[in-house]
């Protein structure tokens, strides 16, 4: 039976690169697959890997019909034997529903992955309702560590180093964005808590206040 699949896992924990291996998988047996992406860090129309892969994707708009788009494109005698979405953390609810019903009236496979949670630690509207409709949601098993060594559990939002708890629930960055830019880094839940980045967490162990030198 086909089934909606949601994959996910905080960032820099591989799930870009097994929707490439899963591509990669199913097109050496002569499947066809629709890939569709959002705000990819390699640009628009692009599905891509912090290992260097990248393969081309239909990028999503605001408001499209995903599977009208499916619907037409199989009405004009092309295959889809499966789906793959990426970065469906920001695709509409709406569009979930849009998947789900592919699944359902197509007979289709979707595989979805995204992130859960914003850098808030607050459900993104997409994650939550394939949580709420997938038949599977499977968490990826390659472990993204804090910078104290611990598992990584949560998203944080960076600029120069800091962690912001304000702003857009949606601004592309990466992991390995320059001091000066917005960027994120995966932390515990400890350290998320206590808003304690790499960087703050240098400048603490540096501090004379944290580490006090005996005098005579």
């Amino acid at each position: 039976m086909p089934e909606l699949v949601f994959f996910s896992g905080t960032m820099d924990c591989g799930k870009s690169t097994l929707a490439l291996q899963i591509e990669h998988n199913r097109s050496a047996r002569g499947l066809v697959g629709m890939i569709f992406t959002r705000d990819d860090r390699a640009g628009e129309g692009k599905l891509s890997s912090r290992l260097g892969l990248v393969t081309d994707a239909v990028e999503v708009g605001d408001g499209q019909d995903l599977y009208a788009y499916l619907v037409d494109h199989l009405s004009q005698g092309r295959r889809a034997d499966y789906v793959i979405a990426d970065e469906a953390q920001f695709l509409a609810p709406e569009q979930i529903d849009q998947l789900a019903r592919v699944v359902d009236d197509l007979a289709v496979d979707v595989y979805a992955f995204g992130i859960t949670t914003d850098f808030r630690s607050k459900l993104f509207p997409g994650s939550q309702r394939l949580v709420e409709l997938a038949d599977r949601v499977e968490v990826l098993q390659v472990e993204a560590l804090c910078w104290c060594g611990a598992r990584a559990t949560h998203n944080a939002r960076t600029v120069g180093g800091e962690m912001v708890v304000e702003g857009a629930q949606v601004v592309v960055g990466d992991v390995n964005q320059s001091m000066d830019e917005v960027g994120y880094e995966v932390l515990c839940r400890r350290h998320h808590r206590r808003r304690m980045t790499a960087a703050t967490a240098r400048a603490a162990a540096l501090s004379p206040d944290v580490l006090p030198v005996p005098t005579d």
